[in-house]
């Protein structure tokens, strides 16, 4: 029995140690301030303990606010991110803290979505990700922007995406 647990486990399937968590200073830290404009310092990134495998990793922002560049008006969305992991992945809480520093950020609805996006390959360089946006009506319109990236190897996941992102009735949103 001895053998089996010392020698048939993987390392990779061993608990984190400390030393992999140098990157997230936020996790646990107790006196983190939340930031007061767009931050994208603020995100941070873990290893990944399995690149070999192709999964999605799923974030969901219910109450993202971000602010109408001309009014100043508050904007409210839900925000959706997927993403399949290469080597580095975004640490949840440091997520969280990026999405709220767009509260008094003044963009339109797409512009935050793609920038969300392009911070995120930027700071993981996924295999994909898609960040979708869904936006409380204003003026009774509902704005549903919808962003994705793909490696070289997953092309036609960015295509077969990018065509089911389309919303064929209001019921699909």
């Amino acid at each position: 029995m001895k053998r089996f647990l010392t020698n048939a486990i993987p390392s990779q399937d061993m608990p984190r140690q400390l030393d992999e968590l140098q990157n997230c200073s936020l996790l646990g830290n107790q006196g983190v301030k939340y930031p007061t404009s767009y931050a994208p310092e603020m995100l941070e990134t873990f290893k990944n303990k399995h690149p070999e495998n192709e999964y999605i990793v799923s974030f969901d922002c219910p109450e993202f606010t971000s602010l109408c560049p001309k009014t100043g008006q508050p904007d409210f969305g839900h925000i959706i991110i997927n993403y399949i992991p290469a080597e580095d992945m975004v640490e949840s809480k440091s997520l969280k803290l990026y999405l709220f520093s767009f509260r008094n950020h003044g963009d339109f609805h797409e512009d935050c979505i793609n920038i969300i996006m392009k911070d995120l390959v930027k700071l993981m360089k996924p295999k994909y990700i898609e960040v979708r946006g869904i936006f409380m009506p204003r003026g009774g319109i509902s704005i549903v922007p919808f962003a994705n990236y793909g490696d070289e190897n997953h092309q036609d996941m960015v295509r077969q995406r990018m065509l089911a992102a389309f919303p064929l009735m209001p019921n699909q949103l």
